[in-house]
């Protein structure tokens, strides 16, 4: 390439300068190289108009296309840029709700140890055997409001669940208002112990399953996030591609004038 078309082809005034020179004169040249514009220069001229009307045409349309697929892939890569900002932040708020049920495990598993050293003590209690009292009506009754008062005691600090005081009222699932205060005490650690050592195994179910969320929400994060960057660098090849279309386009009108 010479340096007049190097010029021409970056400096958009002389371009403008030559193509308005090659439009004046392309009139006139066509005239004279065609025998019958010679003959019929009016003729001529309309064909000669008409040529370029439909060349302008044809090159308004190819840019509005390159400047519409530059605006789609722009377009594009913006709304995936959304999705993965708005994918960071659900995954913060998996991590959140991760680390919560962390916590959760951690604590449930506090109590559970707790009351299952409780429960081991009532047993070494309850191997010496219960102490005698007297079997009446007033003895049973007197069991039957220690084991209620006990289990809606236990209810109250969730170690039992609300359905294992309408199982000791109706005195089924094993609990015996007859038993001694002191097996009664025996059944209740049990059964605290049991219960909460299953609301661990619960936790750490949960906290298994949110993490395996965490997981999900950040592949997916990650994914976006590589694709916004490839279409953020298509929209910036695209751009790129579009001025060197025009250039193109330019050096072809500069070949053409030439010929």
């Amino acid at each position: 390439m010479n340096i007049l078309a190097e010029m021409l082809l970056n400096e958009p005034a002389p371009m403008a300068i030559w193509a308005a020179l090659m439009l004046l004169t392309l009139p006139a040249l066509v005239v004279l190289a065609n025998p019958e514009g010679v003959r019929n220069p009016r003729l001529a001229l309309l064909e000669t108009a008409n040529f370029v009307r439909r060349y302008r045409e044809r090159r308004e349309a190819r840019r509005a296309r390159w400047r519409a697929e530059v605006a789609r892939t722009a377009r594009y890569a913006q709304e995936v840029r959304v999705a993965a900002t708005r994918a960071a932040g659900a995954v913060e708020r998996w991590q959140r709700h991760w680390q919560a049920t962390a916590d959760r495990v951690d604590a449930a598993g506090a109590v559970w140890r707790e009351a299952d050293a409780r429960w081991t003590r009532s047993r070494a209690a309850a191997a010496f055997g219960a102490p005698w009292t007297p079997q009446d009506p007033a003895e049973y009754a007197s069991r039957e409001r220690f084991l209620h008062e006990r289990v809606r005691a236990a209810v109250s600090r969730n170690e039992l669940p609300v359905s294992a005081l309408a199982d000791v009222l109706a005195g089924r699932a094993g609990w015996d208002a007859r038993l001694h205060p002191v097996e009664q005490e025996l059944v209740v650690h049990r059964a605290v112990a049991e219960h909460l050592e299953r609301v661990y195994r619960a936790a750490i179910a949960a906290e298994r399953a949110a993490w395996h969320d965490v997981q999900l929400a950040r592949r997916g994060r990650d994914s976006l996030r590589r694709e916004a960057a490839l279409a953020e660098s298509r929209a910036s090849s695209r751009t790129v591609t579009d001025l060197d279309a025009d250039r193109a386009v330019r050096l072809a009108d500069l070949h053409h004038g030439r010929a």
